[in-house]
């Protein structure tokens, strides 16, 4: 919803009528009188253009809070069906991830060996001190060779670090970082690379002479699933293996017995989902209250009040025909004697069949579609009663800013009239009183002060 526009100002400079005859401030009442009451319209159009302003405030600020439940409704639905867990007996030796996919249920696995990836480190001559400005070779030109698979390197500088950065680029299944097998006070940088996957294999460096010494030839990864023999060890290249669909194990160490993993559902998330539920409610339906009563807000008497109050009252006496779960009651949540909502997670049914039955999903029906669409019905920024009500609110407010800034200009040709045809008339006046006291003057210095009684002699 965009923003109201903002009263028109009706305020002005005061109303000084500069006059030279000694009715002057006489004429300048009059103008002022005048405006004032050709103002009282404006003053009106500009009160009602307030209050159509507060009352656009508090609907958005329902509308923020509309928006809030609508969104934890939604995310009532994303937890509604729980979501799927692994716990593991020794996370020593395994760790797991469960994905949405998994299947429920218990799995068995034995690491026998946790697997090694070959590795290999330079020899060393010549040596190097400062790898940033020193290399193992002079040449710029390398092979690597990686289980018998060569490919060809360029350094790309003239420095141990530029060839590393180099053979990580190629990416040719080795891995390699620079190593200091010397002290701090006398170094000795060599170059290390491990093979990306675990299992036997053979790394070398050449550049015009070989430049590797092999560490360790490496090794499988090596695993039985479910009690199977030790005859029949699965082997893997990599220490991540996927169990079952949607189950993903890392294996970390050998194990000494069976470690056991065991997917779940939980549904914990459920109750804090619930509980975000009812503190927007709780929110939303407050907001409401403060416009009610003889002291309530900017929209006291406005029928979306009700409307919307009627719409958080529905959602809240929804009830399911089937299951054991029936209504929100049965999942902890009541309504109070001020009509805020409560919730009790100790109250809540244990059924989670019948509580997911009862939820549904904001697109396959139950209680989640149901409140969902009636908020949709609220929120929708086109056709939805807030912003119908708004959109009303801003239409009026548009039409009264026309009708003030129409007034203001009859008021400001009222009053530059008046000021023209009071200026005219005070002239006139001012000419006459000057005559007047010419005559005076005159007859004063013919006459002195003599009094004039109209007989001869």
């Amino acid at each position: 919803m965009s923003s109201s526009s903002s009263p028109i100002s009706s305020s002005s400079a005061p109303i000084t009528f500069n006059g030279s005859s000694t009715y002057s401030s006489a004429f300048q009442q009059v103008i002022t009188r005048a405006v004032n009451i050709a103002s009282l319209p404006l003053q009106s159009l500009q009160t009602a253009v307030s209050e159509l302003t507060s009352q656009q405030s508090a609907l958005g600020t329902i509308g923020t809070d509309f928006n809030a439940l609508q969104s934890a409704i939604q995310a009532l639905d994303s937890a509604s069906g729980g979501s799927t867990t692994a716990q593991v007996s020794d996370t020593s030796s395994v760790s797991a991830t469960a994905s949405a996919g998994a299947f429920p249920g218990t799995y068995t696995i034995q690491v026998d060996d946790p697997g090694s990836s070959a590795t290999a480190l330079s020899t060393g001559i010549p040596p190097v001190t400062d790898p940033s400005s020193q290399d193992i070779s002079a040449s710029s030109a390398f092979t690597l060779t990686v289980n018998g698979v060569t490919t060809n390197i360029t350094n790309s500088g003239s420095s141990l670090e530029s060839l590393a950065s180099s053979i990580n680029s190629a990416a040719a299944g080795v891995q390699a970082t620079i190593v200091n097998v010397g002290s701090t006070s006398s170094p000795d940088y060599r170059l290390a690379l491990t093979s990306n996957e675990l299992g036997p294999g053979s790394i070398q460096l050449n550049g015009g002479s070989d430049l590797l010494n092999p560490l360790s030839p490496g090794g499988y990864a090596e695993y039985r699933l479910n009690g199977s023999l030790a005859g029949t060890d699965i082997q893997s290249t990599s220490s991540q293996v996927a169990l079952s669909p949607g189950l993903t194990v890392n294996l970390l160490a050998q194990s000494s017995n069976p470690v056991t993993i065991t997917v779940s559902q939980n549904f914990s998330g459920i109750q804090t989902a619930l509980s975000n539920v009812v503190s927007a409610y709780n929110t939303a339906f407050n907001a409401l209250q403060q416009d009610r009563g003889q002291n309530g807000g900017a929209l006291t008497g406005d029928p979306i009040v009700f409307t919307l109050t009627n719409v958080l009252q529905q959602m809240v006496q929804y009830a399911s025909g089937s299951g054991s779960v029936g209504s929100l009651a049965d999942l902890g949540v009541t309504v109070g004697a001020t009509g805020n909502l409560t919730f009790d997670a100790t109250a809540m049914s244990s059924d989670q069949s019948a509580i997911s039955q009862f939820l549904g999903g904001i697109s396959s029906g139950g209680f989640l579609q149901t409140a969902n669409n009636e908020l949709t019905a609220v929120t929708d920024t086109t056709s939805g009663t807030i912003a119908t009500d708004y959109n009303a609110l801003q239409a009026t407010v548009t039409s009264d800013n026309s009708q003030i800034a129409d007034k203001q200009n009859q008021i400001a040709t009222l009053q530059a009239n008046l000021e023209q045809q009071l200026s005219q008339a005070d002239a006139q006046i001012a000419t006459l009183q000057a005559q007047n006291t010419y005559f005076q003057e005159l007859f004063t210095a013919q006459y002195g002060n003599a009094t004039y009684n109209g007989t001869g002699g």
